[in-house]
């Protein structure tokens, strides 16, 4: 579709900074599903609860319900990695938000109608939480199909600012005035429409090639799987910086999220004298810290230090913690966990980018599967133990732990795996050119694309990691792909074709 010059130069202006993804008529589609999947998520989260309410419940059932969607998720994440390599990721989506959207419906239907029972919450709940196992890791490998590198990080950015905002303040705000004006079956009906407008979105991305070539292998769908998990864990033990993040980033949520999620309503009751009211500002300070740092993040360019500024963001970000275990005040305790969200959520727009442009295309949906089950593991052991650790040690000092080991961390992983040297050999400042993406002997000789060539097997997992890994790959360019192609959608851009 073509626009007049004077409606494109306008278009061009505002669509600049972390809005530049939207030139992207794909990328439009795409995001309008994110967003409608997460309005349906927020809405969900407290259509649920009162759900259970309703049928007279207690915090029993709710656990019975929020147990068997973690459970789905933690079942489907690794597997989910694997296919996203496999199989075209705009069909995973298309398959979970279906799913998604039909189970809604009909608890929807039977909860209006009066019939729905606990068991039907449970079931719905694991259905949602398998499918979720599948959509992050597709996402994410969807993500550099459609967009330049160049656009990476502020479509990151503009997904990390959504979440909050969309997700833990909307879609709730939403599903409180349903459920005031009129009952929870209806905020679940709202869901299932949500559900249905993310899929139309999925239905407007137009399929994009799978970057990876499949033609020579000829092992059984099964043992191919194993293989492909199996390398998935080579190629993150094989790459330190990867290696080394994720174990930081294992501790960091071990050590603060519990603090944050479980014991800061007691520092608020206990030392500043507050109530719910009080702990919904703080929670909303969270909220709005992680959505502007994400895109604040998302409206510079990748820096030249991106691991060593990302890792040291983590650790020293979750210094004001130290404040919340001693503050008297609220608003103290809210500005702390304002700096928390922020310092928590830019690096993560970094994060993302960073796995998008390094990581080897046909490898991204098992890596991004592991950075999602570190979170999916250690989250709920963080919680689990912050009411027993505190209670033996003290609120105060448990805050104190939080918010000071994960420097020293972040510094010993930063020199472990020698990541100032590793980011200047390896710089992701500069934006792709047709020249980064030429061809290499590997590629005259074999099948396998660049990043292919450099697949880590079993027996070099047991070698010595050498200091820079060479298995970088270009983010565009695949055995189906020419290397030089614009991502699908490009054509639909507001502005002049790029350079």
């Amino acid at each position: 579709m073509s626009y007049p010059s004077g409606i494109v130069a306008g278009m061009d202006r505002w669509l600049r900074g972390p809005l530049r993804p939207f030139r992207s008529g794909q990328y439009r589609r795409l995001a309008g599903a994110v967003m409608m999947s997460l309005f349906a998520a927020g809405v969900w989260m407290i259509a649920l609860v009162w759900q259970v309410i309703s049928m007279g419940g207690g915090p029993t059932d709710l656990s019975y319900v929020a147990a068997a969607a973690a459970i789905g998720m933690l079942a489907t994440t690794l597997l989910g990695g694997v296919l996203a390599d496999r199989v075209p990721q705009r069909g995973i989506l298309l398959a979970v938000a279906s799913s998604r959207m039909v189970s809604v419906a009909v608890l929807a239907l039977l909860a209006i109608t009066g019939w729905a029972q606990l068991w039907h919450l449970v079931a719905v709940s694991l259905v949602i939480g398998l499918g979720n196992g599948f959509t992050y890791p597709a996402y994410s490998a969807l993500l550099p199909s459609i967009l330049p590198a160049e656009d990476l990080m502020a479509a990151n950015g503009v997904e990390g600012m959504l979440r909050p905002t969309v997700m833990q303040a909307a879609g709730p705000a939403l599903a409180s005035a349903l459920i005031a004006a009129w009952s929870p079956a209806a905020a679940l009906a709202v869901v299932a429409v949500l559900e249905l407008a993310g899929v139309l979105f999925l239905l407007a991305v137009r399929p994009v090639p799978l970057r990876r070539d499949k033609s020579g292998e000829t092992a059984h769908p099964v043992m191919a799987t194993l293989i492909d998990l199996r390398d998935g864990f080579v190629y993150m033990v094989r790459t330190p910086w990867l290696l080394a993040t994720l174990l930081f980033a294992s501790v960091l949520i071990l050590l603060i999220m519990g603090p944050i999620e479980v014991l800061v309503p007691f520092a608020i009751k206990d030392r500043a004298g507050g109530g719910p009211g009080d702990h919904a500002v703080v929670m909303a300070a969270f909220g709005i810290g992680g959505a502007l740092g994400s895109l604040g993040m998302a409206s510079f360019k990748m820096p030249r230090r991106y691991l060593t500024i990302m890792n040291l963001f983590w650790g020293a970000g979750c210094l004001p913690l130290v404040l919340v275990g001693f503050a008297r005040d609220v608003w103290l305790i809210a500005a702390a966990v304002f700096v928390v969200g922020v310092c928590f959520s830019a690096p993560m727009v970094i994060w993302g980018t960073l796995l998008q442009r390094r990581v080897p295309p046909h490898m991204l949906g098992r890596v991004s599967s592991l950075d999602f089950f570190v979170s999916l593991a250690f989250m709920p052991l963080s919680m689990a133990l912050a009411g027993p650790v505190s209670g033996s040690m003290g609120v105060g000092p448990t805050f104190v732990l939080a918010g000071a080991l994960p420097v020293a961390i972040a510094v010993i992983a930063i020199v472990w795996a020698k990541m100032r040297k590793d980011e200047l050999a390896h710089p992701l400042d500069i934006p792709p050119t047709p020249t980064d993406d030429a061809t290499t002997p590997a590629d005259t000789t074999t099948n396998a694309t660049p990043a292919q060539a450099h697949e880590p097997t079993t027996a070099d997992a047991l070698a010595p990691a050498e200091p820079d890994h060479p298995t970088d790959a270009p983010a565009h360019g695949s055995a189906t792909t020419p290397p030089n192609a614009r991502p699908a959608g490009d054509d639909e851009a507001l502005t002049q074709p790029r350079r």
